[in-house]
């Protein structure tokens, strides 16, 4: 009975022994293997045999590539301005060793890392280059830390400029900046249609001036002619004179008569000696 005891014992030990000293790793996934308290290698996928007891499993890291989603977190412009940002970061471990013994956890170091290189990067932008400059960032941001991450055998695949966006407060005032703007620009326009139409008017007037003298030159001119010719065929004789002041004389009454506030209307006479009256005040 002892020796029964004694074999499942020791089977169960081969067991244990044997399950401790071979090591499956899965696909996408490296183990890092410590010998009594030191590193001393790295497992690959597949089959591998470590010594039981002496060398252990500490750390299972994977290969595959880890998103990093990196906090929004406010940043100044250069300009003074207050964004928010955020960003995405993509790794890959390439040597797992270094990911565990170079930082106590890469994660928060990464993350740390990048908030730091993107308010530097954003605080020499000023607000609108910072606001339509996603592509520059990302690359400046890239450079700025890849070669940090390197000495922890990360790889930094890409890193995105997920949102950016000014601050509530910071949106609010270029609101109300972009309305005065717009006010402003409609004053201006108003102001301009104003004065285009009064210097249309103002022409106007200057044209329609211009043509009322004109007007008035033609009609004098050819008043003069008129009066010129029939001097020219009256000469002495008061007939003619006398028709034609006669004629003029009959039609001012007419008009006397036909006004509204027209009430009585007096015809002399004798319109002949009233005629000759008038010439004779010519005359003189």
């Amino acid at each position: 009975m002892e020796g029964l005891v004694v074999v499942v014992v020791f089977l169960v030990l081969v067991a244990v022994t044997i399950s401790l000293g071979v090591r499956i790793v899965p696909q996408g996934y490296k183990h890092v293997v410590q010998r009594l308290g030191k590193y001393h290698a790295t497992l690959g996928p597949g089959l591998n045999i470590i010594i039981p007891y002496i060398d252990t499993v500490s750390y299972k890291v994977t290969t595959k590539d880890i998103v990093l989603d990196i906090p929004s977190q406010e940043v100044i412009t250069k300009d003074n301005a207050v964004i928010v940002a955020n960003a995405v970061a993509y790794i890959n471990i390439v040597s797992p060793e270094k990911a565990v013994y170079g930082i106590e956890d890469y994660r928060i170091a990464i993350r740390t890392l990048v908030q730091t290189s993107l308010r530097s990067i954003v605080g020499e932008m000023d607000l609108d280059d910072a606001l339509s400059s996603r592509d520059m960032i990302k690359a400046k941001l890239k450079e700025a830390i890849s070669d940090d991450i390197a000495d922890w055998g990360i790889t930094l695949k890409t890193v995105e400029i997920q949102d950016i966006n000014p601050s509530p407060t910071m949106q609010k005032a270029m609101e109300e900046q972009a309305a005065a703007e717009r006010g402003r620009r409609a004053t201006v326009t108003r102001a301009e249609g104003e004065k285009s139409a009064a210097i249309l008017q103002a022409d106007g007037r200057l044209e329609a001036s211009r043509r009322d003298a004109q007007a008035q030159v033609v009609l004098a001119e050819a008043s003069q002619r008129a009066i010129t010719k029939v001097t020219e065929a009256i000469q002495t004789n008061e007939l003619p004179v006398m028709y034609l002041l006669g004629e003029k004389y009959i039609d001012a009454v007419k008009n006397v008569s036909g006004a509204p506030n027209a009430k009585i209307v007096l015809l002399p006479a004798d319109i002949p000696a009233a005629v000759r009256g008038l010439m004779g005040h010519l005359n003189k």
